[in-house]
């Protein structure tokens, strides 16, 4: 017998926040999958995060497991910038889901990032659950994840600001014969 084609209806989930510096900063840190980008994913959510090609920007290609409600999922990510310096898209081709992070600037010192994402998810009532508890996980993981951006933030302006005021070599003491 045959079954009808499921329906399949589109789940949007976001969460922003505003981070203390400005939009090319923090572009360049979520950007850069090879030393940024890593340090920003939460490791309660995340396991085993890879490099497979690429590592800043469009043309990364990403792989990593993600711990969803105790099962642990593998996902690959084939990355684009549809607004280099704005917005990063990761594009999940086994299941049609999308991630976005957007930067907006706020003036030259602030930014808002919005991680958002848009998952297929099936109609009906299982549907409508996993709605609510996808939902709820992913903004649990995007609000960690943009607490760990403004830590990253604050830490390498920290690092630069203790750069700059360094002290300045001792003076030279010239030797007397």
């Amino acid at each position: 017998m045959n079954r009808p084609a499921r329906k399949h209806s589109i789940l949007h989930v976001a969460a922003s926040a505003d981070i203390p510096a400005g939009s090319a900063e923090v572009y360049r840190l979520l950007a850069d999958y090879r030393a940024g980008h890593p340090r920003i994913i939460p490791p309660e959510f995340f396991r085993d995060f890879r490099l497979e090609a690429g590592g800043y920007g469009a043309g990364t290609v990403i792989t990593f497991d993600m711990v969803i409600l105790g099962r642990t999922q593998h996902l690959r990510a084939l990355v684009s910038e549809p607004e280099p310096g704005r917005v990063l898209l990761e594009s999940y081709p086994d299941s049609g889901a999308t991630t976005t992070f957007a930067v907006n600037p706020l003036g030259d010192e602030r930014s808002r990032v919005t991680i958002s994402t848009a998952l297929p998810v099936r109609s009906g009532l299982s549907g409508a659950i996993e709605r609510a508890l996808t939902g709820r996980f992913l903004r649990r993981v995007y609000t960690a994840e943009l607490t760990l951006i403004a830590r990253e933030i604050q830490r390498h302006q920290s690092a630069e600001v203790q750069k700059t005021i360094a002290l300045p070599p001792p003076p030279r003491i010239a030797r007397q014969r």
